[in-house]
């Protein structure tokens, strides 16, 4: 199979200082992630003054202001977003950012980012989803909470708009922090793979590193995982993110399971046509036969090792006359 894409999602766990968000990018590169991915974004363009909060950010942080107030606490700008371009080209790890408005979107065009990302809170953004496509880049689209109606209307909407299937992913997802097992639904990926015929991957919000490991197993090309630096850090995302000897523990799996997986075809491998001969078996003489015997139940049985005559043509020669004499415990011969 192709090499899965790893992206570790810092987002905003560096909770608005520049600093931390280069520790993420040093920690990101050290765990061995092809990405690392932050969040772009004007608060003014993305929220009204008293959106509320979602729930489960209440539940992280503790904190009682609006959504607007916490984001903009959050925010990082254009220039700190391309200082920090800069610094991963330095780390050697790949960056990206998801931009969140249409000024965001435009101003990440202009760093090369390899592709972009469509966050689920955006897919049924049409002009959003318009001006993305207009870029003619890949194409890595998010599907939490949506339904299956929703991402064929956004996916369509790409198409429409000079996108080709060959460059979109669609990422299975539930945009739920941290989410419960019970909630993952990770059978769905395959039923949006089956559907739309794209590539498919699962950005993960569980708590640990066994789903996104099990969702490469079954197909996932692509794994997004929120990563911080302390759990136990104020914010509205550390609580659902991994620390960064789980995210290198996580990548190391993923990178076993590649290997694993293989190409699909049922062959033995070169190890395997080794330790034929000791662990199969032939067809042996139980007693001694002498010229003119007839092979049978009594006198033939099936021992190792593997370099005789194969068990499968017992039906074959039970019956038959011995053209010589055999001892007791050799492989016969005819």
């Amino acid at each position: 199979m192709n090499k899965v894409i790893v992206i570790a999602e810092a987002g905003v766990n560096h909770n608005g200082d520049l600093e931390l968000a280069k520790e993420l990018v040093r920690q990101a590169a050290v765990a061995g992630a092809d990405y690392v991915k932050f969040q772009t974004y004007i608060t003014e363009h993305l929220v009204t003054l008293n959106a509320p909060k979602a729930e489960y950010q209440y539940k992280n942080d503790n904190i009682v202001q609006s959504q607007y107030e916490m984001l903009k606490k959050l925010e990082l700008s254009f220039d700190d977003t391309l200082e920090l371009k800069k610094f991963a080209d330095t780390a050697r790890i790949g960056f990206l950012s998801t931009g969140f408005d249409l000024e965001s979107i435009g101003f990440l065009k202009t760093l090369n980012i390899p592709f972009f990302k469509i966050p689920s809170g955006e897919i049924t953004n049409y002009t959003y989803l318009k001006q993305i496509a207009s870029f003619k880049m890949p194409i890595i689209m998010s599907t939490g909470m949506a339904t299956m109606k929703e991402i064929e209307e956004a996916f369509y909407l790409l198409i429409e708009n000079g996108m080709n299937r060959n460059d979109i992913t669609i990422l299975h997802c539930s945009t739920e922090y941290p989410t419960s097992f019970e909630n993952v639904n990770l059978l769905a990926m395959r039923t949006i793979q089956q559907k739309f015929k794209t590539k498919v991957g699962y950005s993960d919000h569980t708590v640990g590193i066994e789903i996104p490991i099990a969702a490469v197993s079954i197909g996932a090309q692509v794994i997004e995982k929120h990563f911080t630096l302390n759990k136990k850090m104020q914010g509205p995302d550390h609580a659902a993110s991994i620390e960064p000897d789980e995210l290198k523990q996580m990548i190391k799996a993923i990178r076993n399971i590649e290997k694993a997986l293989g190409d699909g075809f049922k062959v033995p491998s070169a190890i395997e046509e080794k330790n034929k001969i000791a662990a199969r078996k032939s067809i042996v003489v139980k007693k001694t036969i002498k010229k003119g015997d007839v092979f049978s139940d009594n006198n033939l049985e099936i021992k190792r090792p593997g370099n005789g005559i194969s068990p499968m043509k017992w039906p074959e020669i039970i019956g038959k006359i011995s053209s010589r004499d055999h001892s007791a415990g050799d492989l016969l011969i005819i």
